[in-house]
């Protein structure tokens, strides 16, 4: 049934007004619809930003060898006592009062007495560097590695420490490193994202600790469940879509972006909405073989331990990696020390507070075997030199005991090596005390670390800004020394 218009302005009709308002208001209409719809995701929140580059590839500020970085993050900290920093002091005083020691340095309280490592050590390589028996597949790579003895954190809190190994700052909403880097260089694989996290069970802090804060969001990182059936769940095409159907969708997107864009050109985080899903589009195809892990041959996929039930998930994560440095992808976060399995020691990743031994030999059982293949791999393919491969947690563990056998967390003394693109093999750099309860000779912070991992991919920390809210941010933000003694 009709309804009259109850409107009556006593103006004279105007067909042309009527038809360009309703063209308006009907615009109008679905820019509310899209603005609600992204809003609501998260996208428009960057009012003032400048428009930005796309996911193309750009060059460095400097030539370097590393062109793609994987980064094994160890969730929940490894002790350094008790995988690379050796301390024989530490086994001969075992049991007696630390010196110096403070209960609170952790996020519990510790007992002040000193705890031996329960592992034995062993000198390997060349270069003499000693390893915990936990790791006798790491080992065999200790001349391609760089250790840095002398790194410390400002949290003794988990999610604090990720976000600030990860961005530099312990707040939420700064970059992670990830993000930066593939702001500054771009991915060479138009067909793939150019940043990928690969986790088990989420670790603490989730989703923020890798998030692109304030850049872009087309700099966000692809999360990968290595646990799931369907690693990327929303990348497949609806059954009752064509592929030229859903291109002309996303057209017909593109086009009403443009001249939604057009009246909000300050709106950079809307592009990158529909680059991502551009992205999305290119990549049903380019992941799938990307990700398939079978495409492998069977004497590889033993290598890495894909057919042990504990080294399965990190094993696969380890080959999708090498697949993706293959396939130009910039930068890849392997969240490991679990085995995904149900509840116990390995679902909680070296976070060893009552039992130092039982959770860092089941920590390290899932990651020794694919972290050595990995290395093994890379370098039989001739892409070790071009691929920057690092190791370590968010903070280190207490050189006094925590209950009876086991350790709390400590930002003041960890250990992190680096091997591959860029990095001088057989070196050994820094030292914590006798204890490794503090870190004392050339003392390595986050921005250290960092301004060196940029370095290393060609990249000049103090170059690497982004203007958001009237300061130029970097990374490093106001520090950041390089660590030249393990520079190529």
């Amino acid at each position: 049934m009709k309804r009259k218009n109850s409107i009556q302005s006593g103006l004279p009709f105007n067909f042309e007004a009527r038809r360009a308002f309703l063209k308006n208001a009907g615009s109008g209409f679905g820019s509310l619809a899209l603005t609600g719809l992204l809003s609501e995701q998260g996208i428009l929140n960057s009012a003032g930003a400048e428009e930005e580059e796309g996911l193309e590839a750009r060059e460095p500020h400097f030539v370097s060898k590393a062109k793609s970085i994987i980064w094994l993050f160890m969730p929940g900290s490894p002790s350094q006592v008790d995988t690379f920093d050796y301390k024989p002091m530490l086994q001969k005083k075992d049991g007696e009062t630390l010196e110096g020691a403070d209960p609170k340095t952790g996020f519990f309280t510790t007992s002040g007495k000193l705890l031996k490592s329960p592992f034995k050590f062993q000198q390997h390589g060349e270069s003499g560097a000693w390893v915990s028996e936990i790791f006798p597949h790491v080992s065999r790579h200790v001349d391609d590695m760089s250790f840095l003895y002398s790194c410390f954190s400002r949290s003794n809190n988990h999610t604090p420490a990720m976000l600030e190994m990860n961005s530099g700052a312990f707040l939420q909403g700064r970059p992670c490193m990830g993000s930066w880097v593939t702001y500054g260089l771009g991915t060479e694989n138009q067909n793939l994202p150019g940043f990928v996290v690969m986790h088990g069970a989420m670790p603490r802090g989730g989703n923020p600790i890798w998030a692109p804060g304030f850049l872009p969001k087309v700099y966000q990182p692809t999360a990968i469940d290595g646990r799931s059936q369907q690693p990327i769940s929303n990348l497949s095409r609806l059954n009752s879509m064509t592929d030229p159907q859903q291109r002309t969708q996303l057209d017909l997107l593109k086009e009403l972006n443009a001249s939604h864009q057009k009246l909000r050109p300050h709106e950079a985080d809307l592009a990158a909405r529909l680059e991502s899903f551009e992205l999305a589009y290119r990549m049903q195809t380019a992941a799938p073989e990307a990700l398939d892990v079978k495409e492998e041959s069977e004497t590889i996929q033993k290598l890495y331990g894909v057919d042990q039930k504990e080294t399965e998930l990190v094993a696969r994560q380890c080959i999708t990696a090498r697949r993706m440095v293959e396939r130009g992808v910039r930068f890849i976060q392997i969240y490991a020390g679990t085995n995904g399995g149900g509840g116990g020691v390995a679902d909680v990743p070296w976070d060893g507070h009552s039992d130092i031994g039982l959770n860092h030999r089941i920590a390290a059982k899932s990651v020794d075997q694919p972290i050595g293949a990995l290395l093994s791999d890379l370098k039989a393919r001739g892409l070790l030199d071009s691929t920057l491969v690092v190791w370590g947690g968010e903070f280190g563990r207490t050189s006094d005991s925590q209950g009876s056998q086991g350790r709390d967390h400590n930002p003041n003394a960890f250990t992190m090596w680096m091997a591959g693109g860029g990095i001088k093999g057989g070196v050994q750099y820094g030292a914590s005390d006798d204890f490794g309860y503090k870190a004392v000779h050339n003392r390595v912070g986050v921005n250290d670390l960092h301004a060196t991992l940029l370095h290393l991919m060609g990249i000049d920390h103090m170059k690497l800004t982004y203007r958001f809210n009237g300061r130029d941010y970097r990374l490093t933000d106001l520090g950041g020394d390089l660590i030249q003694e393990i520079i190529a």
